[in-house]
């Protein structure tokens, strides 16, 4: 979605991903997709896409159960998403690099460049029930990870809601990061498993709705699409958190022109104000 930072991370991807289609025996073609700050780097294959991730040294290893690989062993085959095939992981010096081989997929990515939207996508009636039908199945998947933890929510509501915490969360198992840049138009493909697991029920919905703020129709969907989800108190609770993650996110200099709305919907939902946001190194 992004390109990277500077020459040096380029550089370091570029090689990394060169390394991993050699030893995958894959020959890659088109225009490089950068992740987020130049985190993952995608390329085409043939019919196949070859995604490369990097992290800490100190966190190579891939857990049971969680990220792409857990997924594709645990969420059920009615939840649209790239095929895995194959992985590729090591590291080099400080760093732990993880390649995996999926799909190519010919439909577009709804926001390619953005989490979220500044105008209508119009996607069919079909696109909405399929997405409704997605969230329903995941679900009954056994989630492992817990995706926004119990003691970052009880820190956040306070500081970036200006509300107590909820006494209680109630989780289901959840895509995690389902945004306008992690699915794609008709037919739907939900992208980016990374941080799928257990997440506050209404999470998903409440981040997709609080990434559409900039659109009021498309926003207005979501909420009449998801009424039976959003309209409850685990839910409302969910979407809450969501607002505190987007509002972190303001604070640390992201969506300026989504801020006054994402304010603006979390004092709707809880009557209070959110502070004015400022510089934070909370951890999410």
């Amino acid at each position: 979605m992004n390109s990277p930072v500077n020459e040096e991370v380029r550089a370091l991807m570029e090689a990394a991903h060169d390394r991993a289609a050699k030893e995958l025996g894959l020959t890659c073609t088109g225009p490089p997709a950068w992740g987020f700050l130049g985190v993952t780097l995608g390329r085409r294959a043939g019919d196949r896409w070859l995604r490369v991730s990097r992290t800490a040294k100190r966190n190579a290893g891939r857990k049971r159960g969680e990220g792409i690989v857990g997924a594709s062993e645990l969420v059920p085959d009615g939840v649209p998403r790239p095929r895995l095939y194959e992985v590729h992981d090591w590291t080099d010096r400080e760093w732990a690099f993880e390649a995996e081989v999926l799909d190519y997929l010919t439909q577009p990515v709804v926001s390619p460049d953005r989490a979220d939207i500044d105008h209508d996508p119009g996607l069919p009636d079909e696109w909405w029930a399929d997405l409704r039908q997605a969230l329903a199945l995941l679900t009954e998947a056994e989630g492992v990870r817990m995706t926004v933890r119990d003691v970052w929510i009880e820190r956040a509501f306070p500081q970036f809601l200006g509300v107590p915490a909820p006494a209680e969360v109630k989780r289901v198992t959840g895509h995690g990061d389902l945004h306008w840049g992690n699915l794609t138009a008709a037919p739907l493909t939900l992208l980016d498993w990374e941080r799928w697991g257990l997440v506050p029920f209404g999470y998903d919905a409440g981040l997709l709705h609080a990434n559409s703020l900039l659109v009021p129709g498309v926003a207005a969907r979501i909420r009449e699409e998801f009424a039976p989800v959003l309209d409850t108190p685990a839910g409302r609770i969910g979407e809450l958190t969501a607002l505190a993650e987007m509002l972190q996110a303001v604070a640390r200099g992201w969506y300026p022109d989504l801020a006054p709305r994402l304010a603006a919907r979390a004092e709707a939902l809880t009557g209070v104000r959110p502070p004015v946001p400022v510089h934070s190194e909370v951890a999410g």
